[in-house]
């Protein structure tokens, strides 16, 4: 006998080791009688089903795991098996215009997927000293992103805005408007109304074709949602080993942040921060620093943070911005104005900026945001008809000027805005507010 068939017959008469369910204790499984390591795979038997789960905790002779569906109808005794293998990834063009889940299996009913190969999930993030240096601008076709926020390839920027204030119609404007070929996205924890809605009339068929869509919905299982941000984040990582240039757009980062929260309050940690145990801000560093750039291509991450309450700098917020290497902020009061997208260019910063736009059009963007910034301390004034004409030259600028400068700003859902043009609608705007007097 050979010995590849030796070693298989013996891997196939060697005994199956099992286990049993102790205590369901909320979200989690405690098992007793079988060893296994963090991350490991189970099989619980329940009923006329078998349920996956992974292990979370350890402990002497016990395993706490969370299921990868519905815990209905597991009870104590039950049989629990390790299951061979681990997280598996999709990789392939055959996945572009697809929508599929947290466990790469299509569910938008377009039939069976192509796929060159599947790949661990779980993946170490490129080398400190591997990372090659962020010196290119990417185009978003946000005109207020692209000149006064301006993104490089392989940047990571947060989205930070609260509830209904417009972060997944301005994720569809950059997934349609920018030149990266590649986009992934991330439905994580969305209602199950809307990923139909965003699909068809945000995304729309122009940016779907170009487009891998991952979904778990808020129903899921915690561990399900954490691992569609992981899968659609290693499916970027694969193209990116291949010298591609992708976009990878989270939504949202804080429900990854809530599903960590879910499974690590079920494996016994102590809740800390605003009930967020301490792995949740582990769990967010280790996602993160897997986009970026590599010794080839590079993984442009955009995320959106809900802000609890509109409050910046709750904990989710406040650790997504340590991380990330630049935030947008979108406005809720520029959203009920009909501001959109309602992003606080002032209240923005792109850490790259500097690097990847050339003098004079960072100059003609810093002249912008001195306007801006002028006009908005003497708002007050304004409102109340205080203001003197003639006091600041550059709210003379702002005030006359404020049409353009709206038109700059604003933008359309479905508003193509080329990035040189971009510039050059910047350039021209800057010329007029440096007209002596603000006169148009």
């Amino acid at each position: 006998m050979r010995p590849a068939r030796h070693a298989a017959a013996l891997a196939a008469a060697r005994p199956v080791r099992t286990g049993v369910v102790s205590a369901v204790l909320g979200l989690g499984v405690e098992v007793r009688g079988i060893a296994a390591g963090l991350g490991e795979q189970l099989e619980i038997q329940a009923d006329d089903r078998v349920i996956a789960a992974e292990v979370v905790a350890t402990a002497q002779g016990s395993v706490r795991c969370m299921p990868l569906a519905s815990l209905t109808g597991v009870r104590a005794g039950a049989i629990v098996r390790r299951r061979s293998g681990q997280a598996l990834a999709p990789t392939g063009l055959g996945l572009l215009g697809r929508v599929i889940d947290a466990s790469g299996r299509p569910i938008d009913g377009k039939g069976p997927i192509r796929i060159d190969r599947w790949v661990a999930v779980e993946q170490e993030p490129p080398a400190a000293m591997a990372r090659q240096r962020i010196l290119t601008p990417l185009a978003t076709g946000v005109r207020v992103l692209d000149t006064l926020t301006t993104l490089g390839r392989g940047q990571r920027i947060g989205l930070f805005a609260g509830s209904g204030v417009g972060k997944s119609s301005l994720l569809s404007m950059i997934a349609r408007g920018t030149d990266a070929r590649l986009t992934v996205i991330a439905l994580v924890g969305e209602r199950g109304r809307e990923v139909r809605e965003f699909l068809e009339d945000d995304l729309g068929p122009e940016g779907l074709a170009r487009s891998i869509v991952v979904v778990a919905t808020s129903d899921e299982p915690a561990l399900l949602r954490k691992r569609a941000a992981f899968l659609a984040t290693r499916i970027a990582e694969d193209f990116r080993e291949q010298g591609e240039d992708v976009v990878l757009m989270m939504d949202s980062l804080t429900r990854v942040a809530m599903a960590q929260r879910e499974i690590g309050l079920s494996a016994g940690e102590p809740p800390a921060t605003r009930g967020y145990p301490p792995s949740t801000f582990s769990v967010l560093a280790q996602l993160l620093e897997r986009a970026g750039t590599a010794a080839h291509g590079s993984v442009t991450g955009v995320y959106t943070v809900l802000v609890d309450g509109d409050d910046h700098n709750e904990p989710v917020a406040d650790a997504a911005r340590s991380i990330l290497d630049g935030h947008v902020v979108l406005d809720r009061k520029l959203g009920t104005l009909g501001h959109f997208p309602s992003v606080d260019a002032l209240g923005s910063v792109s850490r790259l900026a500097g690097r990847v736009v050339e003098p004079a059009r960072r100059q003609a963007a810093s002249e912008l945001r001195a306007v801006l910034a002028a006009q908005r301390s003497a708002q007050d004034l304004i409102d109340v008809g205080a203001y003197q004409p003639g006091s600041n030259p550059r709210v003379d600028a702002a005030l006359a000027h404020q049409d353009a400068i709206n038109a700059l700003l604003r933008q359309g859902l479905d508003e193509a805005a080329p990035f040189e043009q971009s510039w050059q609608r910047l350039g021209s705007l800057v010329a007029r507010l440096a007209t002596p007097g603000g006169a148009p």
